[in-house]
This record gives C-alpha cells, structure tokens and sequence, in this order.
C-alpha cells in the first residue's frame, strides 16, 4: 500500500510546487506591474506640474495608469490647455496603451467633442467617431507617428458643422535625414450655406511625399520653406474613382522664397472634372467647356507637364502667372 501511494504523492507534491510557482510569478509581476504604473502616474504628472510652470495650463482630469495585466497606460476622464493668453484646447476622455511586451509601441485615442477658442474669434468646435493615434518611440524622432479618424465635422461653436469628413489618416516617418509623409481625406464635403448655391461633390485625396533633410527641419523647430525641397510621389484630388486631379514630381524654395518644381499633372476624366468645374463656377462654363476641349485631343487621361521656374509657372506653354515668394 505504502508503495502505491508514494508516486501519487510526489505527483501531488509537483503540483503543489508548481502552482506555488505560478502564484509566485503572477504575484512578482503584478507588484511590478502596479509599481511601473505607479511610476507613470507620478512621471505623468510630473510633466504636467512642469509644464503648468513656464507660464501655461494643462490638466488631464482624474489621472490613473491602467491596462491591468498585459497593457500599460494613462487614462484621464478629459483633457484642457490653456495658455493663458486667450487660446484655450478642450476635449473628452483620453486613454493611452502600450502592450507590456511592447512598451515603445503606444496607442491613444481622444473622445470628442473638443472645443479650439482663440482671442478675437469665434470658436471651433470638433466632433469625430472615432480618434486614433499610433507611435513607436524612438531617438532623435518617433519611428512612426500615425493619426486616423472618423466621422469628422468642424465648425463654429453653437452652429451646423462648415465641414465633414467620412474619414481621413496621416503618417510621417524618418526615413534616413529625410521626412516621409502621407495620407488620405475621404469624403471631405463643405457645407451647403458655404458654396452660396454652388455644387461641389465630397472630395477625397491623397499624397505620399518626401522632405529633403526633414528630421533636421522638425528637430530645429524652423519655420521657413527656404531652402527646402521635396519629392512628391502622388498628390490627387478626386470626386469619384474615375475622375480626378494627379500631380508627381519635384520642388524646391530657394534662399528668396522663389518656387521651382518639375511636375507632372494628369487630369482623369477631363469631361467629368469640367461638370464638377462648371458647378464650382456656372459663370465661367463656357471657358470650362472649351478648356476640355482642347485637353481631349491629348486622351482620356491626358498628363501635361507643370513647370515652375524661379516662381513663374508654365503648364505645357500656357504661362500661369507667378507664384509668390514663401516665407
């Protein structure tokens, strides 16, 4: 009898030392999970202490880490930043994520609505869907920074939205010294009361672009063009999937804020972008009409080049005029 028990009881005995072990384990990583998040809320409003000091105010409303066990992250009921200066930024709740296995990897989304006032005018009133935003952390810049949303309206406080957006998404990345940009509008549509009677369908667009020398752009703070250039891979305006507006090719500004590019335009369904055209501008249809005429002997997609030179521009050999100098 003895015999027979004695591998019954090391077998219960190894499970008794390994569910010991799984509490322990579970035990060790969850004090280190609650002293991580500890340590972020104590960081997080360390932040904002310093920031309320030079001169400001930001307030993240009921501050707390959560994501108890597998994320990390700050949460607050809503968010404001004034500036003491008249201009204040209001919204809803913010919540922020990392999975812990992944801690430069965070994920926020902000709820709307959010207010925008600045001093001598009326303000802007933001509401969306959905409000998403992705970066992977890194030195000297985030590897990636991503903002996508949906269901965008903006407008005057107190009134109808001016516009509306079915969705839209933006992407920058450091790509050696370089900047990479992109990204997409769907169904961007203006108000009725803003076209005064005029048609104009939604909108979508998209551009995939390069800045020549960008991470040194951003990390310098500077504010002027001058002396920059980039490459643009696609830049479209369209109505629908037929008809549209393309533009690829490259640009710089020089040291006196002169333009010079060489593009390449191609206009997608010429006869359907003059029907949107005419309904833009019913007065200048005739002209609208004779234009699509012209540029319908070249195809159905016709690609004219745009050239600009020391800011005065040229599409095929039809002068442009000028365009004026950047700051």
């Amino acid at each position: 009898m003895t015999s027979s028990r004695t591998p019954q009881s090391r077998y219960s005995r190894r499970i008794l030392w390994l569910a010991l072990f799984v509490a322990v384990l579970f035990g060790g990583y969850s004090a280190l999970w609650y002293y991580a998040a500890d340590r972020l809320e104590a960081q997080a409003k360390t932040v904002l202490a310093d920031v309320n000091a030079n001169g400001v105010t930001a307030d993240c409303a009921r501050l707390t880490a959560r994501g108890f066990p597998f994320r990390i992250g700050l949460y607050c009921d809503s968010v404001r930043f004034d500036d003491r200066k008249g201009t204040t930024v209001s919204a809803g709740a913010f919540r922020s994520a990392a999975q812990v296995y992944s801690p430069l990897h965070i994920v926020g989304e902000l709820d709307g609505p959010a207010t925008v006032a600045v001093p001598q005018a009326h303000s802007l009133a933001l509401d969306w869907t959905g409000l998403r935003a992705s970066v992977r952390i890194a030195t000297p810049l985030p590897e990636r920074i991503s903002l996508e949303g949906s269901g965008l309206s903006a407008g005057l406080s107190g009134a109808e939205p001016l516009l509306t957006a079915q969705a839209f998404q933006g992407h920058m990345r450091p790509n050696g010294a370089d900047l990479d940009l992109a990204g997409t509008v769907v169904d961007l549509a203006p108000a009725a009361r803003l076209l005064e009677g005029r048609q104009l369908p939604p909108l979508s667009g998209a551009l995939d672009a390069t800045v020549k020398d960008g991470v040194q752009l951003l990390l310098s703070k500077a504010r002027s063009l001058r002396g920059r250039s980039a490459t643009i891979r696609q830049l479209s305006v369209s109505t629908d999937a037929a008809t549209g507006v393309d533009l690829k090719g490259t640009l710089s500004v020089d040291a006196d804020g002169l333009v010079d590019a060489d593009l390449t335009l191609t206009l997608r369904n010429p006869k359907g972008l003059a029907a949107v055209a005419s309904g833009v501008a019913p007065e200048a249809k005739g002209k609208i009409d004779q234009a699509v005429m012209a540029i319908g002997m070249l195809g159905a997609n016709p690609s004219l080049p745009l050239k600009i030179a020391k800011g005065k521009a040229l599409l095929g050999f039809i002068p442009l005029g000028e365009v004026p100098p950047l700051d």
